[in-house]
């Protein structure tokens, strides 16, 4: 993390006139160390107590405005990739008060955690162990929080590894054997470990500098505010709302809990499945009736919280007999349609009777990754394995498909707009896919970078196209109006998004899971730093 450094005071600490704003301000400048204005620095302000933190972007002029701080104590610190700084660790702020504090950052050696995985694709050595690991172990996670932030010997990263294969056996099936994990066990010593075969800085690997992202103008305006998980390795894959404005979590992996957000206070409350083993918690939504389902990937189970009792109640779906993994079953997102009842994407599409507590399943219709409904209460979803998109009719079942123009595009994520247009992002073709149900017809958006990889997706109040890129490590927004998209520097390296959901108040919420954060995205006002 970057920071400003200690020898840095206060310049100005002043109370505003007027009527109390009940809100606290800090302000100031970001410099390099030759004393010129550093532009794109992340300047973060964290409340002590709550640990809730505001994040913005320095301007062209290296200046920074941090706004709507709750009174109270907070830590004050920066990071942007190649520089470093020390953190102010106590700022106290009275609700109507503005604080400015200029602060000056050092140069340090580029760290191979603070890069993308599109990078890591680009830099790290060739190797068949290195096209094993991207297509395995990053598919739930990257390489940055549980890799390249540590060293471990051959017997610790096989060790690692190995637990590895044996938790997530859910997922891996058959793709991952015991020599497999030797091999990406082998890799991984050769890259992180007091041998590493990479230098230092990643900044000195040969075309580095050519992976690096530029930030335009029209991205300084972007805010982050971030809530900490309680503990460690939650993997929070989204933040979803509720009828009173709590945020329900869940927690994927082995954590085996789903977490009830009150995003006023940062507290958080966890409720326990009651599944024995890894549940991988994808999804949790909040129905209109006061109860949060959520989908167990690793189990194939649904699950009801009470809000009388506040226990879970599991549902246990078949499994297909003779298949791995996925293949064998599993339960990935859930939504509701008109009548209540619950649909969840994975292997097969389901709908789950709310009254009877019975599967309807779709068989013919595997590894499904997204579902939505539509303004006539139809159920769209997306088909990865098929690379198609489809819909099943809500009063005669019938499923219908249809194939994007481009091959091998891998739609993941989906919207619809209230106009009725389906909006999907194709993964592998870096693009955002539009179909009109009224004339069957597609159009294709190519979005910028070398691998956009679209994932988390949302639709905006404004109907802008929201995504998060799974390799690059930024937020985009796309306009559909215009065609233009906005790359949004993300504040930490593997964000690994998985959905991006709109509150009543218009905010995009997202979990970065390999961060163990939570979140929403506003913009600053224009005009504003």
């Amino acid at each position: 993390m970057n920071a400003p450094t200690k020898s840095l005071i206060p310049l100005i600490l002043l109370s505003l006139g007027g009527p109390a704003s009940e809100a606290a301000t800090l302000t100031g400048t970001v410099k390099g160390p030759e004393g010129a204005a550093l532009t794109g620095v992340f300047v973060q302000a964290q409340n002590k107590k709550s640990r809730i933190t505001t994040i913005v972007l320095s301007n062209l002029q290296g200046q920074y405005r941090v706004e709507k701080l709750p009174a109270g104590e907070y830590k004050l610190s920066t990071r942007t990739t190649g520089y470093r700084g020390d953190a102010i660790d106590s700022v106290t702020l009275s609700a109507d008060q503005s604080a400015a504090f200029d602060l000056s950052m050092r140069k340090s050696p580029v760290k191979w955690n603070e890069l993308s995985i599109y990078q890591a694709r680009k830099l790290w050595p060739a190797s068949p162990a290195k096209d094993l690991l991207f297509s395995t172990c990053f598919t739930c996670h990257g390489f940055q929080t549980r890799m390249a932030s540590v060293q471990r010997d051959a017997e610790g990263w096989r060790s690692r590894v190995q637990f590895m294969q044996v938790t997530m056996k859910f997922g891996l099936g058959d793709r991952l054997d015991d020599t497999q994990s030797d091999v990406i066990a082998g890799y991984l010593t050769s890259l992180f470990s007091e041998d590493s075969v990479l230098p230092r800085s990643a900044q000195e690997a040969p075309g580095y500098q050519d992976t690096v992202r530029p930030i335009s103008r029209d991205a300084l305006n972007i805010v982050y505010v971030e809530y900490d998980m309680p503990t460690p390795d939650r993997m929070p894959f989204s933040a979803a709302p509720d009828k009173n404005g709590d945020f329900w979590i869940p927690d994927f992996g082995v954590a085996n809990k789903i977490s009830r957000l009150d995003p006023a206070t940062g507290e958080m409350q966890d409720y326990v499945v009651p599944n024995v083993g890894t549940a991988a918690i994808h999804s949790a939504v909040p129905a209109p009736d006061g109860s949060v389902w959520l989908t167990e990937q690793g189990s194939n189970k649904l699950g009801q919280w009470d809000p009388q009792t506040q226990k879970i109640t599991e549902y246990q779906d078949a499994y297909i007999p003779g298949k791995l993994g996925y293949g064998a079953g599993s339960k990935h997102t859930l939504r509701y349609d008109r009548d209540g009842n619950v649909w969840a994407s994975g292997s097969p599409l389901t709908r789950l009777d709310r009254k009877t507590k019975k599967y309807t399943r779709f068989d013919d219709i595997r590894a499904v990754y997204d579902v939505k409904e539509d303004n006539n209460g139809n159920i769209w979803f997306t088909r990865p394995d098929t690379d198609q998109i489809g819909m099943v009719d809500y009063k005669t079942l019938k499923v219908s498909l249809w194939t994007p123009p481009t091959p091998h595009c891998f739609p993941r994520r989906m919207e619809i707009d209230s106009d009725g247009i389906v909006w999907f992002g194709e993964y592998n073709a870096g693009k955002i896919g539009r179909f009109d149900p009224k004339t069957q017809n597609f159009a294709e958006f190519q979005l910028p970078g070398p691998a956009p990889t679209p994932y988390g997706f949302g639709i905006d109040a404004n109907h802008y196209m929201w995504y998060s890129s799974y390799e690059m490590d930024v937020i985009g927004r796309f306009d559909p109006k215009t065609g233009k998209t906005i790359e949004f520097p993300f504040p930490h390296s593997e964000n690994t998004i998985r959905e991006l959901i709109r509150d009543a108040q218009g905010r995009m919420w997202y979990g970065s899971p390999s961060n163990d954060k939570v979140g929403y995205i506003t913009l600053a006002a224009q005009g504003t730093p």
